[in-house]
């Protein structure tokens, strides 16, 4: 437990250098294209299409799900998925790609990921921005449950944190956990609920609740929920949310612990 009080003390006292470091990292994350930040809303959008052709109107074609036509009820949940894909991504090699800073800056080497999380998380709030209007004219109109973003953003920020903890650390040990991560991510969009509902699949049940397990499914459809304007998701289904967050606190106190023990060593890793 001193661990995670560790961890949290270290973000907190570095809220201002994650602030600079991660609007310098938004900036220079696409300085050499001559669209910059525009590729960053670009490629969702084109894989937004395709998923929409393929899934909506290819092997998947029906009228909708839920009574919700494919198209919108995809994009309220996909909204999330590109953020957490990111941040996945980048969080785990965010350490060892980064021997320059950690050679020639002093700061908490846990807000390493911090940082390139929160950097991915602008281009999500803008992303977010541009599916609500898309869906405006779907006839889902702003309404108060879009105050929910504001809870399932914090929740996904947490969890993306806590688990890059563990991604991190063990990238920088054994590189080749980066390649399992990126392989696990493959898999992820077809076991988060994204592209289609485990509900109306006739899957077994034991199948369904599987997938539930994921974290990333109570996220999916947190979003969708607020999105579509359809429920207060976190209070109805109560004891999910106690599961996402016990799942959370786990991960994070597995990420706190391996991060203090093996980050004093990282740089004779790199």
């Amino acid at each position: 437990m001193s661990s995670v009080i560790t961890i949290i003390k270290e973000q907190f006292n570095s809220i201002y250098l994650i602030q600079r470091l991660s609007l310098y990292e938004l900036k220079s994350a696409n300085n050499n294209n001559y669209l910059g930040f525009l590729w960053e809303l670009i490629n969702p959008m084109i894989q937004i299409s395709i998923y929409w052709f393929v899934f909506g109107y290819g092997v998947r074609s029906r009228p909708g799900i839920d009574g919700v036509e494919y198209l919108p009820w995809m994009l309220s949940g996909i909204a999330v998925w590109f953020f957490i894909y990111q941040s996945i991504l980048h969080g785990s090699k965010s350490i060892y790609t980064r021997i320059k800073i950690i050679s020639k800056m002093s700061f908490p080497m846990s807000v390493i990921p911090t940082y390139v999380i929160i950097s991915k998380f602008y281009h999500h709030v803008i992303l977010v921005g541009i599916i609500g209007v898309i869906l405006h004219f779907y006839g889902y109109f702003v309404s108060v449950y879009y105050l929910q973003l504001i809870y399932f953003m914090f929740a996904t920020i947490v969890f993306l944190v806590s688990l890059s903890l563990i991604t991190s650390t063990l990238s920088t040990i054994v590189r080749d956990v980066q390649m399992v991560v990126q392989a696990v991510l493959r898999v992820l969009i077809y076991l988060s609920g994204i592209l289609w509902a485990p509900n109306s699949e006739k899957l077994p049940e034991f199948v369904q609740t599987i997938m539930k397990l994921n974290p990333v499914y109570y996220l999916v459809e947190g979003y969708r929920h607020s999105l579509l304007g359809t429920s207060w998701y976190f209070v109805e289904d109560i004891q999910y949310t106690l599961y996402f967050w016990a799942l959370v606190f786990i991960i994070l106190l597995l990420g706190s612990m391996l991060h203090l023990k093996f980050r004093k060593h990282f740089v004779d890793f790199l």
